[in-house]
C-alpha cells in the first residue's frame, strides 16, 4: 500500500484555513519532529499536558486526528504561510470528560511574542462559530500561564470567577464572546 493511501481517511477532510501569516491545516506525520521537540522541553509543555517522549508525541498527533474524525472538529497544525514550517497547534477540542468545547493553542518558542497565537486562535474560533455552529467557547488557562492569559484577553475572552479542576489541575475559565456578540462589534 502506498504511503498516500495510508494517510487518507474516508470522510475525514480537515479544512485548511489561511490567515495573513499562517496556514491552519491538519497535523501530518512530517510534523512529528517539531512537535516532539516542543514536548521534549518541560518548560514549553508545562501548560499543555507536560513533557512527552517522541512516541507519545506521535500518539498525540493520532489522538488529534482521531478527534477530528469523531467530533468533526479539532486542533489544527499552525504553520508558516510561506514556508509551511510547523509553528504549533491551535483549535477547538472537546475530549471526553471536558466540561465544554475549548479553544486552545501552543506555539514553539520562536513563534511566540509576535501575535501569531492570537491570529491562529481568532481564525479557529471563527471557523468553530461559522462552520461548526458552536455558540460558545472557553479557554482553560493555568493562572501562571501569563502569555495565554494575554491571548485570551486580546480575543475578548473574559475570565469567569473561580477556577475548575481539569484532570487534576486548577485552571481559570476564560469565556469567549459568542458569534452574536462578535457580529455586533
Amino acid at each position: 500500500m502506498s504511503r498516500d493511501a495510508v494517510r487518507r481517511v474516508p470522510g475525514m477532510a480537515i479544512p485548511v484555513i489561511e490567515t495573513e501569516r499562517l496556514v491552519l491545516r491538519g497535523l501530518r506525520e512530517d510534523d512529528l519532529d517539531a512537535l516532539a521537540a516542543f514536548y521534549a522541553e518541560a518548560d514549553a509543555a508545562r501548560f499543555v499536558g507536560g513533557r512527552l517522549e517522541r512516541e507519545d508525541a506521535w500518539r498525540l498527533i493520532a489522538m488529534h486526528l482521531g478527534h477530528w474524525h469523531l467530533r468533526g472538529f479539532g486542533q489544527f497544525c499552525v504553520a508558516d504561510r510561506t514556508s509551511d514550517t510547523y509553528l504549533g497547534w491551535c483549535g477547538v477540542w472537546h475530549p471526553e470528560g471536558w466540561p465544554e468545547p475549548e479553544l486552545g493553542w501552543a506555539l514553539v518558542a520562536s513563534a511566540q511574542g509576535r501575535g501569531l497565537a492570537t491570529e491562529a486562535a481568532r481564525a479557529a474560533r471563527d471557523y468553530a462559530y461559522r462552520v461548526i455552529g458552536l455558540t460558545t467557547l472557553v479557554s482553560y488557562v493555568d493562572a501562571d500561564n501569563h502569555p495565554s492569559r494575554r491571548v485570551a484577553e486580546r480575543l475578548g475572552a473574559v475570565r469567569e470567577e473561580g477556577s475548575i479542576d481539569l484532570r487534576g489541575s486548577p485552571v481559570d475559565v476564560w469565556r469567549h464572546p459568542g458569534p452574536a456578540e462578535l457580529a455586533g462589534r
